[in-house]
């Protein structure tokens, strides 16, 4: 189960994610991300409350990242140190920028 806050502050958009982001939950989380990008030039994938991130979900944030390389910037924060470790092993420290 995957819950989904969106906020949105002028052109910064910040998506609270609470839950598990997995394959069942990363289509949700795909939809919604492609539905409120549009002129964001700052997108904050708040995960403090985030439990788990499989493959799938590493997916949607790659993703994401592409979009944001060309109109902003994107910045991932408050990652568990459960999630972190997720993100070191599989090279994604590497790719995202984490706060």
């Amino acid at each position: 189960m995957l819950n989904i806050e969106k906020k949105s502050e002028g052109t910064k958009l910040t998506v609270g994610l609470i839950g598990r982001l997995d394959t069942t939950t990363a289509p949700q989380l795909e939809e919604e991300v492609k539905e409120a990008i549009d002129g964001v030039e700052e997108l904050v994938f708040d995960i403090a409350k985030l439990e788990y991130i499989s493959s799938a979900g590493l997916r949607v944030l790659l993703s994401a990242q592409k979009i944001m390389n060309r109109q902003g910037k994107m910045t991932v924060c408050n990652a568990s140190e459960e999630v972190l470790e997720i993100f070191e092993v599989t090279g994604f420290s590497d790719i995202l920028t984490i706060v």
